[in-house]
């Protein structure tokens, strides 16, 4: 960290047990005529202090300064940089970051320049926690035997990672088998307020990040500030470059009132976001105030600051107080730690207690946590939620939507026992949202307690899996004697990671899975997680429901959606009665009383001292050395890309525009990153799986797109490959189809894309509103830009998406006044120019489009470059934010 030049004069110092720490005082900024720092939101705090530290008047004006700590609620937005203090990765998001690093040291080795320059400046953690897949369940083996199988899968990747560990300075891997990068983060990580020598003397600061998984945001509820960005944005932050972003409106959720019996942070969670999204936070903070606050435990906070990209904000924040200053005890951290936490909270008004003023916000909206009801969310998407006493009127109206008639039965072959519409064959406890909460695990392992003593076993048609999110989970759940009632149900270990909600929940068994697609039945998930995006779960899972862990035990044992768990059984006990969801469910007490008794300080440190060391198979791998890698050309999981390829030193002084360009697709409104981003399984007979077998890689051994995140060659083919979109230009079919363009044959979009990019025509899409929803996928812009797309014209964008489609070249046009793809009457068969990026490109301009349809008539309409900043201009001018930090780092 290199701090700015203080020409505001803020510098002070505060002492801690005999130790000096400088630090960058917002009450000295407020003392020179800036009084509204006070009434800030604490989200604006932090990026104010970073302004402040930061300031040079290269990258930080004193105006930006000065205009943050005058910020009001409805003025303009203003760009401004942000540096974070350090980037959190996962291996799917993070591979393809360390892949382009290793690119971008062979390309500087290629122009004559050092690859040491390439190096990350900022601190960078990437936690192996997205590999593991639930092949084997229900048994005392399966955690052996899935990790077993992720390492022979993940050989080549992991061998990369460990040379990118000795390669790179500055970078920490947390090895497979040890927990998601979010709960590691909020457990260990962590620190909420950052230190740096810097001239002889501590400075302090707050801790904030940005992630290359969307979910990053689970460190607000830490009062840390973090959130999700592309892998592009990510290796830009960690090579030394800032995050340009917008001043943000501060959208205020006051939080009063204590939840009633029986409800979770689930339920309140997925009330938070059903009422987010209605609202409308696309691009916005969100901060939690109020007094609810004080019944609210931290992990019930990072619960629902885990959510924020479901409900759409860029943050959901919670500022420090005292719960924080507990949670940061009982963790384990360093005493030193905890104290300048405290100490420097206060010092800078970012402390929260009941005397605190409620800051000034942009919005605000009210949730009484007295009136939040049991929930799910479902069947496909997360702001989706349904009260769970019409869990089962909701599963039956989606249902009847689907045409068909009556519920039908497919018996099971080699089974005494049928398989329904509205069967549940995934329950899943899957970690990221929940899994960092004590009180609901505890509660899963309660119901499975009671359900266990009562008789009851899990419907042998349910796949079911426990995956934590660290091992302190399975610590207390032992300590509690929770443990063996849940392996009785099936609930047993499968692996430390993300697992159902990221697609890798694996096949289901054979017979079970021969069923669904002889009988096309609507079979149902109910998982733990956050994500429940159509075709996400599994491919043969057509109705995906988030829901608290104790419910998705409740769900094992019921079997079926077409239950009502709230009034009727779920099955029937040893003693022949009915057993009811209410004689299984703890009561709030019951839970605290068990946590209270099985969870300690000392789990926190036993699991966290060794957090870098791994298991043998981690330490016993062998990588290559060197400052360059040694790409193996015969690898089909990590490959050099082709982004570099040709580059000359200097960046082209003017732009092109966009000229006789082929339409790709016509897409409709919510299409997610998982519609666009390769995600889960790699089927035999898809581009990808054909590339695949010619690389005589066997069906079994296909892994997951996510697993293979580090090879373009397999994602480019999985780009727009996702069997639920809906190509408008293709009726009646659904998956990666397009019609090539004039002669109007079908032909996988891949297979298009090449004939295109051999003839040399630029291609552009056109979609709906929300464009690019979902996670923080590089490879969703990466996919697009290899295949050939050089704009994509939507009604309206996802923030982290359309900053990706930027940083890799691709240009987002929005409509214009209700102007719509439907409006203009388009059918793919069009010619389109774009006219005005040649004349020079200015953040948020209009260009021209002009449409020529296939009887020849033309029709040009205005539409809005959502190129937002200058520094976004620069990236675009040099044809992506890699070329434009690899330049910079060749004249620096």
């Amino acid at each position: 960290m290199t701090v700015g030049i203080d020409t505001l004069k803020t510098r002070r110092s505060l002492t801690i047990d005999g130790k000096s720490y400088d630090y960058f005082s917002l009450a000295a900024l407020a003392e020179q005529g800036h009084p509204g720092v006070a009434k800030l939101p604490f989200s604006l705090k932090v990026l104010l202090e970073n302004l402040l530290r930061y300031q040079d008047e290269r990258t930080v004006a004193v105006s930006d300064v000065k205009s943050l700590a005058d910020w009001q609620p409805a003025q303009a937005e203003r760009e401004i940089a942000y540096r974070p203090a350090r980037v959190l990765m996962q291996d799917f998001t993070g591979v393809p970051a360390v892949v382009d690093l290793a690119a971008m040291r062979d390309a500087i080795h290629n122009l004559g320049g050092d690859p040491q320059k390439i190096n990350p400046l900022s601190p960078v953690d990437l936690v192996i926690d997205h590999s593991v897949m639930v092949d084997a369940y229900g048994s005392a083996q399966s955690f052996d035997d899935n990790v077993k199988l992720e390492f022979e899968r993940n050989n080549e990747r992991y061998a990369f990672l460990r040379w990118g560990q000795t390669a790179f300075n500055n970078f920490r891997v947390v090895p497979p088998g040890t927990g998601i990068c979010h709960q590691v983060n909020v457990e260990y990580l962590a620190q909420v307020v950052w230190t740096a020598d810097e001239q002889g003397k501590t400075v302090a600061y707050p801790d904030t990040c940005v992630g290359t998984d969307s979910h990053t945001t689970m460190v607000n509820g830490l009062a840390v500030l973090g959130w999700g960005v592309g892998g592009i944005e990510a290796e830009s932050s960690m090579l030394g470059q800032p995050v340009s972003m917008l001043v943000p409106e501060v959208v205020g959720f006051k939080l009063t009132g204590k939840a009633p019996e029986g409800v979770t942070a689930t339920d309140i969670v997925l009330t938070v976001t059903q009422m987010l999204r209605k609202l409308g936070v696309v691009g916005k903070f969100v901060e939690f105030f109020g007094p609810g606050l004080a019944n609210m435990s931290l992990a019930d906070r990072a619960t629902i600051a885990n959510m924020a990209p479901e409900y759409g904000a860029t943050c959901g924040f919670f500022p420090v107080d005292a719960e924080t200053i507990r949670y940061l005890s009982f963790t384990g951290r360093d005493p030193s730690r905890v104290k300048l936490v405290e100490a420097y909270a206060k010092a800078q008004g970012m402390w929260r207690d009941e005397s605190t003023p409620d800051p000034v916000f942009s919005t605000v909206l009210e949730l009484d946590l007295g009136s939040v009801e049991p929930s799910l969310a479902g069947p496909k998407r997360p702001q989706d939620r349904v009260v769970l006493k019409d869990a089962k009127g909701s599963f039956a109206k989606t249902f009847a939507e689907s045409g068909v008639a009556a519920a039908r039965k497919v018996p099971v072959e080699g089974k005494n026992y049928e398989l329904t519409d509205g069967d549940v064959v995934i329950a899943a406890i899957t970690s990221c949202t929940n899994t960092s909460n004590p009180s609901v695990l505890v509660a899963a392992g309660l119901v499975a307690k009671k359900a266990v003593e009562r008789g009851l076993t899990a419907k042998p048609w349910v796949k079911t899996s426990l995956a934590p999110g660290s091992q302190v989970v399975t610590d207390y759940l032992a300590a509690a004697g929770l443990t063996p009632y849940l392996d009785k149900l099936g609930f047993n270990l499968v692996g430390y990671g993300c697992t159902t909600c990221i697609g890798n929940s694996g096949p289901l068994d054979e017979p079970i899975a021969a069923a669904v697609e002889k009988g096309d039945l609507m079979v149902a998930a109910v998982l733990s997680g956050n994500r429940n995006f159509e075709g996400r779960i599994s491919p043969h899972v057509k109705a995906n429901y988030l829901a608290s862990p104790p419910l998705v035990v409740a769900y094992a044992l019921a079997g079926s959606m077409n239950v009502d768990v709230t009034t009727e059984p779920l099955g029937t006990g040893s003693d022949g009665r009915a057993v009811y969801l209410k004689d299984l469910w703890p009561t709030n007490a019951e839970i605290q009383q068990a946590v209270d008794a099985a969870l300690t300080p000392a789990m926190f440190k036993n699991r966290y001292g060794n957090v870098f060391h791994g298991p043998d198979q981690w330490r016993s791998i062998e990588t290559a050395e060197g400052e360059t890698y040694k790409w193996d050309s015969g690898s089909t999981y990590v490959q050099n890309p082709p982004y570099f390829v040709g580059m000359p030193k200097a960046a082209p002084e003017t732009l092109s525009d966009i000229s006789q360009a082929r339409v790709l697709a016509l897409l409709g409104d919510s299409i997610t990153t998982d519609h666009i981003s390769p995600a889960g399984s790699i089927k035999k007979d898809s581009p990808g799986g054909s590339y695949l077998l010619e690389h005589q890689v066997r069906p079994l051994d296909f892994n997951s797109y996510g697993a293979r995140r580090g090879n373009h060659e397999v994602m480019m083919r999985g780009t727009f490959a996702n069997i639920r979109l809906k190509n408008e230009m293709v009726e009646g079919v659904s998956g990666g189809w397009t019609r090539y363009q004039p002669s109007g044959e079908q032909m996988f979009i891949y297979d298009a894309c090449m004939r295109y990019k051999a003839e040399g025509t630029p291609l552009v899409i056109f979609a709906g509103k929300e464009y690019g929803t979902g996670s923080s996928r590089d490879w969703a812009a990466k996919g697009t830009v290899l295949l050939g797309v050089k704009a994509v014209i939507a009604e309206s964008f996802e923030r982290i998406h359309r900053s990706n489609l930027v940083g890799m070249g691709v240009l987002p046009l929005q409509f214009k006044d209700g102007m719509t793809r439907q409006s203009l009457g388009l059918d793919g068969s069009e010619v389109v120019d774009i006219i005005g990026v040649a004349a020079g490109l200015k953040p948020r301009m209009d260009v021209d489009v002009a449409i020529t349809k296939a009887d020849g008539s033309r029709q040009v309409v205005k539409v809005l470059c959502r190129v937002d900043t200058l520094d976004e201009v620069e990236y675009y001018r040099h044809g992506g934010i890699l070329q434009y930090v690899l330049r910079s780092l060749m004249s620096a």
